[in-house]
């Protein structure tokens, strides 16, 4: 008889033919000390972080701190029951409100985990005689709230209009809704959607609906954070914006907002924000408060982006493969899975912490380092994390050492 998890043996065995050795371990890293938004101890190692999603930096923002510290004296650490139940506090409700006049929207729902508000809406919305076509690159929590649902499932070419219209256009005589579900970032390569195409093929089907993740675009994109579609100015043609507050924010939790006049009957029926525990109090005013710190935050967007052309054209200039145009997320690809761990390790070895990401979780099979920059980052960081990039890729033998020599003295 096959034990349990037998399933998952070759998994397990790519694992440790990867990371049996003894060496570092790219999914069991643990950070000792976190000195700043920027560095943490690691071992003994003072550590440049670069792959840890805290786009502005808010995770020790003064006024989210109080706040927190406020919160937490007077509510306590948690609220020991769902939203339906005993875990709606007054923050929950100032929340919610805070996040529908942030986006101009009339509704707002507040889940414990992005991965949760996800998970709740994608599973609901759409019923058994519907559809959904997402974005074949999106992100896992998109994957399992599809999943969830009763309607049937459409992949369309990653960031493919025409191929969403071809699709769509095959359901024209099908009775049921249609609901698109892109990224507004995608949070492996850092391309952005190409929102403007899909809300104009959006506009050409009838009973057709648009949901955008902004994970890794609120507080990014957009005059005011607010994410792509701000950028693209299209924000009234996304019937559902989903995101998360584990990035930009600097804190934990996920939401939904939306116009849609029937949005409250989510509050009945959506099993995850029914049956989970709502967030804590402190967490609750943190992300109040770093929301204001997100509408105000231009400067913080303008040194981000500073910040990851800085990194896109070091590394670039060295020979290295990005994934995308200069983005917060800046990807190098590696040309196989083995020299993306070798990789990986020299870097962590030297002081930088990225992110590891491999097939079958990635797009077109890559074995990526993801970067991901912070406004906090300082141009010594980044030029420390770009020497420390040529000198690993020089010993691993990714790019020659003239190239190396060339780009530092340039």
């Amino acid at each position: 008889m096959a034990e349990l998890l037998d399933r998952f043996a070759p998994l397990m065995g790519q694992r440790d033919a990867l990371f049996g050795d003894g060496g570092a371990n790219p999914f069991q890293v643990k950070m000792d000390q976190v000195l700043s938004q920027t560095e943490a101890m690691i071992g003994n190692r003072r550590t440049i972080l670069v792959g840890t999603n805290n786009y502005l930096g808010l995770t020790f923002a003064p006024e989210a701190l109080q706040a927190a510290h406020d919160a937490l004296d007077a509510c306590g650490t948690g609220t020991t029951g769902s939203r339906v139940a005993n875990g709606t506090y007054s923050g929950h409700a100032d929340l919610e409100k805070t996040l529908a006049t942030f986006f101009g929207k009339e509704h707002a729902m507040v889940f414990s985990t992005g991965f949760l508000a996800n998970l709740g809406i994608l599973s609901t919305l759409m019923g058994p005689e519907d559809f959904i076509l997402m974005d074949a690159d999106c992100h896992a929590s998109i994957y399992d709230g599809v999943r969830g649902s009763s309607a049937q499932i459409i992949r369309f070419k990653h960031n493919d209009a025409a191929d969403l219209d071809k699709r769509l256009a095959r359901l024209a005589d099908k009775p049921g809704n249609k609901l698109i579900v892109i990224e507004g970032i995608y949070s492996m390569l850092g391309d952005k959607a190409q929102l403007a195409d899909i809300v104009a093929v959006k506009k050409k089907h009838a009973n057709t609906y648009l949901l955008s993740d902004e994970a890794h675009s609120l507080g990014v994109l957009g005059r005011y954070g607010r994410g792509l579609p701000e950028e693209v100015g299209c924000e009234d043609d996304v019937d559902f914006i989903v995101g998360t507050f584990s990035k930009s924010v600097g804190t934990v939790g996920g939401f939904c907002v939306s116009n849609h006049p029937q949005f409250d009957t989510l509050r009945l029926v959506c099993r995850a924000y029914v049956f989970t525990a709502s967030l804590p109090p402190s967490v609750v005013a943190s992300a109040i408060a770093n929301l204001k710190a997100v509408q105000k935050g231009g400067a913080l967007r303008a040194r981000l982006m500073r910040n990851a052309k800085h990194l896109h054209t070091g590394l670039s200039a060295l020979g290295l493969k990005i994934a995308s145009d200069v983005s917060p997320v800046v990807a190098v690809v590696a040309p196989d899975v083995q020299t993306a761990v070798t990789f990986w390790r020299g870097l962590i070895e030297a002081g930088v912490y990225v992110n590891l990401a491999l097939p079958p979780a990635t797009p077109f099979g890559y074995s990526l380092l993801r970067a991901s920059l912070c406004a906090a980052h300082t141009e010594e960081q980044l030029e420390e994390v770009i020497a420390i990039f040529a000198k690993v890729a020089s010993d691993i033998g990714l790019i020659t050492p003239a190239k190396t020599k060339r780009t530092a003295v340039g």
